[in-house]
């Protein structure tokens, strides 16, 4: 299994989550504070003994590459490689144009490293794995392919493909995103879909020919849920599921309930994160056997300081506070805090997920936010009190109503919101968010500075 060969597709551009991916592709966007999406896919195959790893990336992959090369990188031993594969249009003048193209296009590494088989899976969601558990199922039943599988409710399951399988666990069916009224349901659970992940094992020669044929088909789209998976069905292939219920993972607790979430839209992403620091969390970070690598920070540990003294009261409740961060007489209640921030005096923030080197200032009131990196709220701001005023104020709310903040966004305690150049420029071009961020134009303004930049008192307005 050690030889086995791993594609995780990290080209996806996610939509969904802008603006938080108007600028960087979803695998590479922040999550629990010092983390990036993709380290959880990533951590997942390391901690089962995995290291021939290559990423196949697209959509705005720098900031995706740049973390790659400085967090995993494995060593010089021969075998042991994480690679970034950017699209290189081997096949023809154009970029990829589904999953399983994106695979087709780089069918001359799978040819390489000739393993018998090819593990494909996704490169954004959140969950454990031990990844060799499922290519030992995927022997066992000798199968052509294996997809990972996982009931979810009948109501979400339009964003997936549902799958429907006899007693063996082989399926018999699968319809790729159905509407709500036609997705099969689970027999004798009427409320429940079972449903792909996008995680998938396949036999190295199935998988050359299958992608061989389907590039010559003039109808296909050219992807693994709407294409490849049916049609093996259809012809009657061994295409069986392995049931994630019953994955293992060393070192979690006897009674743990498996956890896989599909970060795709902001309300699911904010979700997402706040479980982590649930007193009993439901993705459990601490698990000493499973570590979630990332990159190493070279920062201080967290500081607390100025409880008490002159009116300040710094407390920190069910919060999750990253390496380097300051919490200088301030109240956190359910934050999750990036690497690197500041929270100022008489600061009070409840229920919301700040990612790094952001700073909060003296005296404001936040709650239910959600912090794209190097945010800063200016003193005595009130945010997330008045859904009217904010609704007014801010450009961009999830369907729940919490306020999403793009990188590098000054909030002055009145007036329009401040975004550097570079982020503006992103999220008018940005097709998810252009219209909406167009048409709120008096609630920002664009400011001659760069996101990565610190804000400075009196900051030029373009």
């Amino acid at each position: 299994m050690a030889r086995t060969l791993v594609m995780i597709l990290a080209g996806g551009k996610g939509s969904r989550l802008a603006p938080l991916t108007s600028h960087r592709a979803k695998p590479a966007a922040p999550f629990g504070g010092r983390y990036r999406i993709i380290d959880f896919a990533l951590s997942n195959f390391l901690n089962s003994g995995y290291t021939r790893i290559k990423i196949l990336t697209q959509y705005m992959s720098s900031s995706l590459i740049e973390h790659l090369s400085r967090a995993w990188n494995l060593s010089n031993a021969p075998g042991h490689f994480v690679d970034p594969v950017p699209a290189q249009m081997r096949r023809g003048e154009h970029w990829y144009v589904g999953t399983a193209d994106s695979v087709f296009q780089n069918l001359n590494l799978i040819s390489d490293e000739a393993s018998e088989n090819v593990a494909i899976f996704g490169g954004d969601h959140i969950y454990k794995i031990a990844v060799d558990q499922m290519e030992k199922h995927h022997n066992d039943v000798n199968a052509d392919l294996t997809v990972a599988a996982y009931p979810v409710p009948k109501c979400d399951a339009t964003q997936f493909g549902v799958i429907q399988i006899d007693d063996a666990g082989r399926i018999i069916g699968f319809q790729e995103k159905p509407a709500v009224a036609d997705a099969l349901t689970i027999p004798g659970r009427p409320d429940m879909c079972l449903v792909s992940m996008g995680n998938y094992f396949f036999k190295r020669r199935v998988l050359e020919d299958l992608l061989h044929d389907d590039a010559e088909d003039p109808d296909s789209s050219h992807d693994f849920g709407k294409d490849i998976i049916p049609n093996m069905v259809r012809n009657g292939m061994r295409v069986f599921t392995y049931d994630f219920s019953t994955n293992k993972v060393p070192g979690e607790a006897p009674d743990a309930v498996p956890y896989w979430r599909d970060v795709g839209t902001l309300d699911a992403y904010f979700d997402a994160n706040m479980d982590l620091r649930a007193v009993l969390p439901a993705f459990n970070l601490y698990n000493r056997q499973w570590p979630i690598r990332t990159m190493q920070y070279d920062l201080p540990p967290a500081k607390f300081v100025l409880a008490g003294k002159q009116r300040e009261f710094g407390q920190v409740v069910d919060s999750l506070v990253c390496e380097g961060t300051i919490v200088s007489g301030a109240q956190l209640v359910n934050v999750i805090a990036g690497v690197d921030c500041y929270f100022h005096r008489f600061a009070t923030i409840e229920n919301s997920v700040i990612a790094g080197r952001c700073r909060i200032g003296r005296q404001t009131r936040v709650r239910n936010v959600l912090l794209d990196h190097n945010v800063v709220i200016g003193d005595g701001c009130v945010i997330g009190f008045d859904e009217v005023s904010d609704a007014k104020r801010f450009p961009f709310r999830s369907p729940k109503g919490t306020i999403v903040l793009p990188k590098g966004t000054y909030v002055p305690p009145s007036g329009p919101i401040e975004i550097p150049h570079d982020m503006a420029t992103m999220l008018l071009q940005d097709p998810a968010v252009a219209d909406d961020f167009k048409a709120r134009a008096g609630t920002w303004v664009s400011v001659r500075r760069h996101s990565n930049d610190p804000v400075r008192n009196g900051s030029q307005r373009s």
